[in-house]
C-alpha cells in the first residue's frame, strides 16, 4: 500500500452541511442588514467561523464590539446546530458508506480532519462514528486551515508519519493545509483550482482507484 491512512475533511466530503451553514449565516446577515447570497457563501468554504464572519462583515457599514462579535458567532453556531438536528442516517450517502467500508477492508486507517467544532455531533447524527479511527477537529486545534495542524494532529492520533497519510478535501485551504503538512492530497468537486492537489476526483468512490 502506498499509504497507511486516509484523512477526510467532513463538510463537503463525507457529508454536505453547506445548506445549514448558509441558512445560519443568512439569518445573521439579515439581522445586521447585510446582503448575503450563495456566491458569498462559497467564499466561506474551509474557513473558520470567525474568519467567515469577517468576510460577511466586509459589506457591513457599522462597527461591532468584540462582545457583539462573540454574541453573533455564538448565535450562528446555535442556529447551525439546531439545523443539524434535521440530519439523519439517510444523509450518509451509500457511495460514501460503501467506499469507507472498502477502505477499511483493504487495511487503511481512516480519520477526520475538520476545523468544525461540531464534527463528532455530525458523525453521530449520521451514525458514522464507527468508520473512523481518529477525529481531529476544532475542539483540539488552535490554528485553522490552511495551517496543517488539524491534519498533523490526525496523523499523530493514528500513530503515523504525515507522509503515510493522504488527505481528501473539497476546499483550497484544505489542500494547502495538506501540502504544508507534507501529505499528498485528493481534491473532490470543483472548488479547488486545477493543479493544486496531487489528484482530483469527481465522485467519492474514485478514491479507490488512487489508493
Amino acid at each position: 500500500m502506498k499509504y497507511k491512512a486516509v484523512i477526510f475533511d467532513l463538510d463537503g466530503v463525507i457529508c454536505s452541511t453547506d445548506r445549514f451553514h448558509y441558512l445560519a449565516w443568512k439569518k445573521i446577515a439579515d439581522d445586521l442588514g447585510i446582503y448575503f447570497d450563495e456566491n458569498i457563501n462559497q467564499r466561506l468554504r474551509g474557513v473558520s467561523r470567525a474568519e467567515s464572519f469577517q468576510i460577511i462583515l466586509e459589506k457591513y457599514d457599522g462597527k461591532l464590539s468584540s462582545e457583539e462579535t462573540e454574541r453573533y458567532l455564538d448565535q450562528k453556531n446555535k442556529l447551525y446546530r439546531s439545523y443539524l438536528e434535521e440530519m439523519t442516517e439517510g444523509d450518509f450517502q451509500e457511495e460514501v458508506k460503501n467506499t469507507l467500508s472498502e477502505l477499511r477492508r483493504r487495511g487503511y486507517q481512516l480519520a477526520i480532519g475538520s476545523s468544525s467544532r461540531n464534527a463528532k455531533h455530525i458523525l453521530e447524527r449520521l451514525k458514522a462514528m464507527e468508520y473512523f479511527d481518529a477525529i481531529s477537529d476544532g475542539t483540539n486545534i488552535t490554528r485553522t486551515k490552511p495551517d496543517p495542524e488539524v491534519f498533523l494532529k490526525a496523523a499523530e492520533m493514528l500513530g503515523l508519519n504525515p507522509s503515510d497519510c493522504i488527505v481528501m478535501e473539497d476546499a483550497k485551504s484544505g489542500i494547502e493545509a495538506a501540502r504544508a503538512g507534507g501529505m499528498k492530497s485528493i481534491a473532490i468537486g470543483d472548488a479547488v483550482p486545477e493543479g493544486l492537489s496531487d489528484y482530483k476526483v469527481k465522485c467519492f468512490g474514485e478514491i479507490l482507484k488512487i489508493v
